[in-house]
């Protein structure tokens, strides 16, 4: 018997009868609800206890910078604009996000992280540099091209999906 070992989660397989698709696809799914979990208890510290895992995506797609529309950030989440509205609300109520007039188009309205959202913005990029450095790390030079290769198919899919659906 071979055992697949995920962190600290073991899928054992028998060697000669290896269902190699339900494997990937047990992996995978183990995998995304496994990471959305532990980032979500990394990252709502006690700090960032008023928001969600949700709301700190939305503000990371907010990013650093002059601001961003509320359609640009919808695009960046794979929502509408409406359906953002609500958190976005939430999160300038909170001081995390401001909304601001652009000064070349008044019609425009951008989204700006605050200083305290700026402060989340890091202490979430600073989990994913967590993870990704843990990644490279346990790997070899000949493995890392193997790993870019299958996670940039698994991202062209999620691309892709509705457009295919």
């Amino acid at each position: 018997m071979c055992i697949i070992v995920l962190s600290t989660f073991k899928y054992p397989v028998k060697e000669n009868t290896v269902n190699t698709y339900e494997t990937i696809n047990d992996v995978l799914v183990h995998l995304f609800n496994k990471i959305w979990e532990l980032e979500e208890k990394a990252i709502i510290t006690e700090e960032y206890k008023d928001i969600t895992n949700n709301d700190m995506h939305i503000i990371e797609a907010v990013g650093l910078g002059n601001g961003n529309t509320m359609s640009s950030i919808a695009k960046k989440l794979n929502v509408t604009a409406g359906t953002l509205t609500t958190s976005m609300n939430r999160l300038v109520r909170l001081r995390y996000v401001v909304r601001q007039r652009s000064e070349e188009d008044r019609r425009v309205v951008l989204i700006s992280l605050t200083e305290k959202g700026e402060r989340a913005f890091r202490h979430h990029a600073d989990f994913h540099a967590q993870m990704t450095d843990a990644v490279i790390k346990a790997l070899g030079p000949e493995e890392l091209p193997v790993l870019l290769k299958m996670l940039s198919s698994l991202s062209k899919f999620f691309r892709n999906y509705h457009e295919n659906s």
